[in-house]
C-alpha cells in the first residue's frame, strides 16, 4: 500500500533529515518520501514529511513561513554559529537586558543574512559545509530574509531564550551570532526546537518511534493528512462522469461538465472526478477549468 498525504514528524536531536526520511522508508515501506527542508542534526521540532503523490507539496511547504524557539548562548563564537562548533572566542558578557530586547527588536523586518559556512548553500556547485570541512572560508552573497517576531521569552544571562516566526531560508545560528556581533560580546545557538511549519505545529508533531507504533497496529493512516487538505482555501469542485476521463489524464475541462461551477467565480479549485477522488488543483478561466497541480 502505498500512502499520500503529510505526516508531521518530530525529529529529535541526533537525526538528520535524510536520517528520517530514510527510517520513515523502513516503517512504511514505500520509497516515494520526501521532507519539507532541512532541520540540523542538534535541532528538534517540526518536520512535515510528505508521501507518495504529496511529494509534489515538498516545495509548497519548504517556502512557508516557519517558528522557532531558540537559545543564544552570549560571549562565544563557533566557527559553526553553535554551540557544538569550535570555539573561535570568547568574551565576558557586560550587557543589560533593556539592551538585548533593543538588539532583538531591531532585527523585525527585511534582513539581509549572509549564510553560514557550515549550511547546505552551494558555491560553485559545492555544498559549503563541504567547503568548511576542506577549510576553506568563501565569500557567500547576503539573501533577504524576513523576521516577522524575535520575542524574548526569558533572559538569564549569558543565555537568552527567544521566539522567532520567519520567512523560509533563514538561518537562526546566523540571528544568533549576529545579536552576539551586534552587542559586542558574540553570541552562537546552544539549543533550537521549530514549532511551527505552515499548519503543522509542534504539539501534533509524531516521533518516529509512534509512527512505528501506530504502523504496527495498522493505524498510521490517522497520523496522515490528505492533500487536499493543503488547499481548503480554494472550493471545491467535483466532475460530472463525462469529465472523468478528461481530469485523470490532466486535460483541461469546459465548466459543463463540473456539477456546481455554473455560478463559480474566476479562480483556483479543488477538483474531484465523479467518485470523489482528489485530482488536483484546477484554475477557471472563460469557462475552462485548466490543471495547475495534479496530484491523481
Amino acid at each position: 500500500m502505498e500512502y499520500n498525504g503529510i505526516i508531521n514528524i518530530y525529529k529529535e536531536a541526533g537525526y538528520t533529515s535524510h536520517d528520517v526520511v530514510a527510517k520513515l522508508r523502513g516503517i512504511l515501506h514505500q520509497k516515494k518520501i520526501g521532507h519539507t527542508g532541512t532541520l540540523d542534526p542538534d535541532a528538534e521540532g517540526v518536520l512535515p514529511v510528505c508521501l507518495g503523490k504529496a511529494t509534489k507539496l515538498c516545495g509548497m511547504l519548504s517556502d512557508h513561513e516557519k517558528e522557532y524557539e531558540a537559545v543564544l548562548l552570549l560571549g562565544k563564537d563557533t566557527d559553526t554559529q553553535d554551540a557544538g562548533g569550535r570555539v573561535l572566542a570568547e568574551k565576558p558578557v557586560e550587557v543589560s537586558e533593556e539592551e538585548i530586547r533593543r538588539c532583538a527588536a531591531s532585527f523585525v523586518g527585511e534582513q539581509l543574512q549572509v549564510p553560514p559556512m557550515y549550511s547546505a548553500r552551494k558555491v560553485n556547485g559545492k555544498r559549503l559545509y563541504e567547503l568548511a570541512r576542506e577549510g576553506q572560508v568563501v565569500e557567500r552573497k547576503p539573501g533577504k530574509v524576513h523576521f516577522y517576531q524575535v520575542e524574548i521569552l526569558s533572559i538569564q544571562l549569558p543565555r537568552v531564550k527567544l521566539r522567532i516566526r520567519c520567512s523560509a531560508g533563514t538561518y537562526i545560528r546566523t540571528l544568533c551570532h549576529d545579536m552576539g556581533e551586534k552587542l559586542g560580546c558574540g553570541g552562537c545557538m546552544e539549543h533550537l526546537l521549530r514549532t511551527r511549519v505552515e499548519r503543522f505545529g509542534v504539539l501534533d508533531a509524531r516521533k518516529l518511534s509512534q509512527v512505528q507504533m501506530y504502523a504496527d497496529h495498522g493505524k498510521v493512516q490517522l497520523l496522515i493528512l490528505p492533500p487536499d487538505r493543503m488547499f481548503e482555501e480554494y472550493a471545491a469542485v467535483k466532475t460530472r462522469e463525462k469529465g472523468d476521463r478528461l481530469v485523470h489524464n490532466g486535460n483541461p475541462f469546459p465548466a459543463e461538465l463540473a456539477e456546481e461551477a455554473a455560478e463559480a467565480a474566476e479562480g483556483r479549485f479543488r477538483v474531484y472526478d465523479s467518485q470523489d477522488i482528489f485530482v488536483g488543483i484546477f484554475s477557471l478561466e472563460d469557462g475552462l477549468f485548466r490543471p495547475v497541480k495534479m496530484f491523481l
